[in-house]
Formats: C-alpha cells, structure tokens, sequence
C-alpha cells in the first residue's frame, strides 16, 4: 500500500493536467477540482447511502436502483459521485431530484480522508470496476460497509490485477460483498482472492425498461419511410472513418447513416472528419428534417440512444470493431434493434453470448462482411423482424439483478445497526 500510495502523489499533477487538457473540448472539466480533493459540501446530520457511478453507462444503470432505494429508505440522504462531467450530467432531471451529485476525490489517503469525513456515509456502493485501494481501505477502516456491484472482470483486467498481489487481494477482502454480473466475474474475482462474492446478474437489463418509457421522439419522422437507416452507436476514436468508408462503398439505395461516437467531446473531430471525405450530413443538433440527398445523421445529442436505436433497422455496437472492448447491447436488444458486433466485445462477453445464442445479434471477424451483411439485414424485413423480438424477449428474461442487489442492501443496513 505505501508504494500505491508513492504512485497515486507522483501522479496527482498529472491528473490535474489531463483535465485542464480534457477541458480544450469540454469546459467542464474544469469544474469542480476541489471535489477531486475531496472538499464537498459537509453533509448535514441524518443517514446517508452513497453511490459511485463513474460515467454514463453506469449512471443509467443505477437509475433504477437509486429509485428503488429511495423508496425503501426515504429518511436517508442519497450521494452519488461521478469521475466525468458526462457522467454527472446523465439523467439529470430524475437523479438530481433524489440525489446530490459530487465528483470522486483522486485516491490519495489526504482526499479520501477528507471526503469521508465530510460525506460520513452509512453504506457505499461502488458500480462495476471502481476498484480504489485508498478508498476501500479508509472505508473498512471505518467501518462502512462498502460494496462492488454489477461487478464485471474481463479476462484482461484479471491479468492486470493479478500483477499486483498481495494488494489486490487485501483489497477485494475488505470489500462487504462483491455482487457480479455473471459467474465468469464472480470465478475471477475469486481467484483474485475475493470472498464474499455473489452472481447476481446485469442491472443494466432492468435499466433497459426505462430507456424503453423514455424513448419518445421517433426520429423516424425526420426522413422519407423509404430510407433504409443503420446505426453506428457510441463508436471510438478510429471507428468513424471505417463507418464512413464502408457507408461510402456500401451500394444501398436511399441508405442513411446515424452516426454516434461514444464521447461527446469527439462530436466536432467527427464533424470534421465527414467534411473532408465530403460527405453532407445535419447535426441531431440542429432539430431539422433529414432531406434524401443527406446520407448521414450526426448524433451529436445526449441521453438519445434510445431513440436512435428506435429510428434505426439495425445497429453496429461501437468500441467492438476496433479493439476497445465493445459497449453495452442490452439497450439495443430493449428497443428491438437487430445488433451486429464485432470481434472485440472482451467488456460485454457474457451479454454478447447471450444475445447471440439468442438470435437478437450477429457477429463479424472482418469489416469486409460488414458489406455484405448489413444490406442483407436491410433488404430482410422478416430477419429484423425476428432478431427484434428475439432481443426484446432476451432483455426480459435477464432481468431482475436490482431486486437481488436491493435485498444485499438491506442485509448491510440491517447488520450494521446490530
């Protein structure tokens, strides 16, 4: 731990200087840096149950589960931290009603020690792989039960982890539960040196409902019903120019491209990369019909996935066609989207097994089969068709992991007033 410690303050300025150069395309990130040391506001008198959601998919994914706590424990104050700007702006208009909003401090003992004091919560939550030595030390040390859930390991992260035993493992083992996506996570924690480890599933299937109530704009009145529309949904630096070359070779009559990358500070790089293949396109931003002569839309909107995978015929998952990993299909799979991935889905492995074996997706090894299947797919009204409903039914029966979560919760409250 002493040498961890050694680490995190030779590299505290360096944090510092990301986020002034993040702010170039965000000024946002320029907000807030005495929360990242931990000064938030002293929370006043009462229980409190504080969440980390680092960034936009896992703040979607604690929606309902914030919701549900809040009923349950209406006298307790609920805290939810963030690491990015986008992810403590997600979902503003429900979370900002039940839950104050902070960033979490950088993991040095002085900003952590500051940040409990002020913050004195009763339970914490940490979502998927925020694993911070610092934190879940000062918090065992204190006594607060603190959990991992919708906890996810691929099999890199595991080998990564596994580099820094003994570490990793006192650091699991003071961890009041680990609640895992799938038994695949749950084995890799264990092997790590985890201990009290549960497989609970995927809360993001059950956030899934609540993309499904809150996509109500159908994009689709934008343009002519003859389009025929594929998405390119949250892709990474590098993906956009294989989307648009292949958007560009592809022989599709009336074809329309709504393009999404991942960050919203890349929208303008994306921007530009359209003009200088001299491709006409309108921003999502600017609210206007789509004219058939405009071959692409630009997502350049947030909190909108839901009715671009509404308006679209199908959907290629960003982040699998280069080696990011992938990104989080059961928000596809919800609208009834057919979904195509491609050979880097390591962060979703399970998720993508399933909706495979399921029907609701296909996969490619080479872009190249991407010329081929994504016509077929298009020109195949009974084969999208079919993969919709297969997704909408696989999204169904995946959920329920926020009831299980919520039961471990009221263990955790229980036990520590004994």
């Amino acid at each position: 731990m002493i040498r961890y410690r050694f680490i995190i303050a030779l590299l505290l300025p360096f944090a510092f200087l990301r986020l002034l150069w993040k702010s170039r395309l965000d000024s946002r990130y320029r907000q807030h840096w005495l929360e990242r040391l931990g000064f938030i506001p002293l929370i006043k008198q009462g229980p409190v149950i504080w969440l980390h959601a680092v960034s936009v998919g896992e703040t979607r994914a604690a929606v309902s589960l914030i919701q549900q706590i809040n009923i349950l424990y209406p006298d307790h104050k609920i805290i939810l931290t963030h690491m990015t700007p986008t992810g403590r702006s997600t979902e503003e208009r429900v979370l900002n009603t039940l839950a104050l909003r902070y960033y979490l401090p950088y993991d040095t003992p002085g900003a952590v020690k500051r940040f409990l004091n002020r913050l004195q919560p009763d339970l914490g939550i940490l979502l998927e792989t925020e694993i911070w030595p610092e934190l879940i030390s000062q918090c065992h040390q204190q006594s607060i039960p603190l959990l991992l859930v919708n906890a996810r390991l691929s099999q890199r992260s595991y080998e990564r982890y596994q580099r820094y035993q003994p570490l990793t493992k006192n650091i699991l083992q003071q961890l009041s539960v680990i609640a895992t996506q799938s038994a695949q996570d749950a084995e890799r924690f264990k092997l790590l040196g985890a201990q009290e480890v549960v497989v609970v599933g995927n809360i993001k299937f059950d956030a899934a409902r609540a993309l499904q109530q809150n996509s109500q704009d159908n994009l689709r009145r934008l343009w002519s019903q003859e389009r025929k529309v594929w998405l390119a949904a949250s892709t990474r630096p590098g993906e956009e120019e294989i989307i648009i070359n292949l958007f560009q070779r592809l022989n599709i009559e009336h074809q329309l491209l709504i393009l999404v990358p991942r960050h919203p500070q890349r929208f303008q790089e994306v921007a530009a990369l359209l003009h200088k293949k001299n491709i006409r396109f309108i921003r999502r931003s600017q609210q206007q019909p789509i004219p058939d002569n405009v071959g692409v839309l630009l997502g350049d909107s947030m909190g909108e996935m839901g009715n671009y995978y509404q308006g679209a015929d199908l959907a290629v998952m960003g982040g699998s066609i280069l080696p990011f990993g992938g990104q989080n299909l059961i928000e596809a799979t919800a609208m009834g989207c057919p979904v195509i991935v491609g050979p880097h889905t390591y962060n979703f492995q399970e998720a993508v097994h399933f909706a495979l074996d399921a029907g609701a997706a296909v996969r490619f090894e080479k872009t190249d089969e991407l010329l081929s299947i994504i016509p077929q797919l298009l020109n195949d009204t009974r084969k999208r068709t079919a993969m919709g409903e297969a997704g909408q039914h696989f999204t169904l029966t995946h959920q329920g992991a926020t009831s299980t979560i919520l039961t471990l919760i009221q263990r955790q409250i229980a036990h520590s007033k004994l």
